[in-house]
């Protein structure tokens, strides 16, 4: 994970300049924002920015911000072969700063959980040079939606992380340095921010405020971990309703896909006529080919697939990242899951109590 001093220096920019300030930061560096589409599908999808692009409030990207540092698709390495002579070639060219604006907490929080898998030793180099050059803008969330469930995980969609914090009012942008990295983009922004004064900070306290109170009012403020965590694998391994909770999955894999801390992924060669290019992609553990090896397919069943997803983001993984739960709450998978199964669905079935009869 890469190490930051926290600092706060809070700016304000008035919404009238937001384009100005996005053309600025652009400039800067490569900068990408959530910007909705056009046509039939108008969702919000990060997009490199131009100038005219309108930044999108929308809550939720259709894809989190984890494409950035571990993108769908990437070529690892490439051979070249000519007779008996193979030359080996970085295909890598991330070399420069680029700027992610408007990250929501929750995705912010799945660095997190990405950073321990792939900078761990033996660090994934591909991403760590990606997490290096990545400046984030985070961005509270004033209206979260239905669907949202990070504070289940203790992530504070009022507190988001990041190298600069921003607020988002009817008139203006508020701007608050957590890191030196996120000090000196904003120094080179002096020319379109003001100071703030006591009023400005009474204002996103107000917006602070208002988030916790709507987040309690959300449909799922109540869900628990509690029947979950790294502890938890002899109660729920074997237990029966895993058998009716899988029966309507549809293997699918759109969960995983559009999951900010999936991080499951396969590795294969490519023989492009001259030499050879291995990359790599994402895979799903919901898939029947998932970890298939000569030897045969470990989880034979649908119900194995199902229950290993779940196991994985609240077992396993709290079990060796420290109590860390592999779920931001994010929502995307209840708004994508084509039968409406997902993990709030298998929190609120395992948290029931059930007699020794087997009923609830």
């Amino acid at each position: 994970m890469r190490e930051v001093m926290v600092i706060s220096m809070m700016k304000k920019c008035a919404k009238s300049n937001l384009t100005a300030l996005l053309h600025a930061l652009s400039v800067y560096a490569p900068l990408y924002l959530p910007v909705n589409g056009n046509g039939k599908d108008t969702r919000a999808k990060y997009t490199r920015y131009e100038d005219g692009m309108v930044y999108s409030t929308d809550l939720n990207t259709v894809r989190s911000a984890k494409d950035f540092f571990f993108p769908q698709t990437e070529n690892l390495v490439n051979f070249k072969v000519e007779g008996k002579n193979i030359e080996i070639i970085d295909p890598r060219t991330e070399e420069e700063d680029f700027i992610l604006f408007g990250v929501r907490a929750c995705d912010f929080k799945s660095f997190d959980v990405l950073d321990r898998v792939f900078l761990s030793e033996p660090v994934d180099s591909y991403y760590a040079s990606r997490r290096a050059h990545g400046i984030i803008f985070t961005m509270a969330c004033t209206r979260p939606a239905e669907t949202c469930f990070c504070t289940t995980f203790g992530i504070n969609p009022a507190e988001p992380a990041g190298d600069v914090s921003c607020y988002m009012t009817e008139a203006d942008l508020y701007l608050d340095a957590k890191t030196e990295r996120g000090e000196a983009i904003l120094a080179k922004l002096e020319d379109l921010l003001t100071d703030t004064d006591s009023t400005d900070i009474k204002t996103v306290e107000d917006q602070k405020t208002c988030i916790a109170s709507r987040m309690e009012k959300l449909p799922l403020a109540a869900l628990s971990t509690e029947k979950f965590g790294g502890d938890k694998l002899d109660t729920l391994f074997d237990d029966p309703r895993w058998e009716s909770l899988s029966e309507a999955c549809l293997a699918c894999g759109t969960c995983t896909y559009v999951c900010p801390t999936c991080q499951c992924y396969d590795i294969k060669d490519f023989n492009t006529g001259h030499g050879v290019c291995r990359f790599r992609y994402w895979d799903s553990c919901m898939y029947s080919e998932f970890t298939k090896m000569s030897a045969g397919q470990p989880r034979l069943t649908q119900m194995q697939r199902f229950r290993q997803r779940f196991m994985h983001k609240l077992v396993y993984y709290p079990a060796n990242n420290d109590g860390l739960f592999s779920c931001v709450g994010c929502g995307r998978c209840l708004a994508s899951c084509p039968i409406s199964m997902n993990i709030v669905k298998v929190m609120k079935t395992f948290s029931e109590e059930v007699s020794d009869n087997g009923s609830k």
